[in-house]
């Protein structure tokens, strides 16, 4: 899953985007709406996190831009106001849910990966494949019924592959939804992770390499 935190108070943005790297979300930050849409025209979101008091471009108007041209995103709107009429403001304007500041993060945590299972409602919430299953929500993986312990970007990558159904997913595209947008695009750091993976897994291998292509688990 991968995220934008778009708020422009640094310390609180860089906070959340902390916070939620260590679950194991792949997190951008922008700190104002020029920089958010910049990166949403780049970058393929399963989920904003926006202030809606934005400098540069207002939140609101974020909002309208990401609704329309990434429907696929789901916005969380943030705000210092508690009024009703605010939150059903902010609703109207296309946003899939509200949170008031100040807010725990354990449930602005729990909300975007919420919101992020709707953007990608036709996967099913539990996934399996040969004989390996993957269940996000308890982050565990079994083997032949065998637990197997994975670190999270061992475990985001893996989700991938099964997300793909089948189909090849390139190195570029585990990039782009296992790491954030600091990454080197020259690493070799999805290698060294499919190594480490295909180990773990154990035999028979169950991850292929299409040569010159990506990964796929058939």
């Amino acid at each position: 899953m991968r995220v934008l935190v778009v708020e422009d108070q640094k310390m609180m943005a860089d906070a959340v985007v902390e916070g939620l790297r260590d679950t194991g979300l792949a997190v951008d930050v922008a700190y104002d709406g020029a920089a958010a849409l910049d990166r949403c025209r780049v970058n393929r979101y399963d989920v904003l996190v926006l202030d809606r008091g934005l400098p540069v471009v207002h939140g609101d108007e974020v909002c309208r831009t990401v609704v329309d041209e990434h429907p696929h995103t789901r916005i969380l709107l943030l705000t210092a106001a508690s009024d009703v009429a605010e939150r059903i403001f902010g609703l109207e304007l296309g946003a899939d849910d509200y949170l008031p500041k100040p807010f725990v993060f354990a449930e602005l945590a729990t909300r975007v990966r919420a919101l992020g299972r709707r953007s990608r409602s036709a996967v099913p919430p539990v996934l399996r494949r040969a004989d390996v299953v993957l269940d996000p929500a308890r982050h565990r993986v079994l083997r032949d019924t065998f637990p197997v312990s994975l670190t999270k970007k061992e475990f985001a990558v893996l989700e991938e592959l099964l997300r793909a159904d089948g189909g090849v997913v390139s190195t570029e595209d585990l990039l782009e939804s296992a790491w954030d947008e600091n990454i080197n695009p020259f690493t070799n750091v999805v290698r060294v992770t499919m190594t480490s993976l295909r180990r773990k897994l154990g035999k028979p291998a169950l991850i292929e390499t299409v040569s010159g292509v990506g990964y796929r688990i058939p």
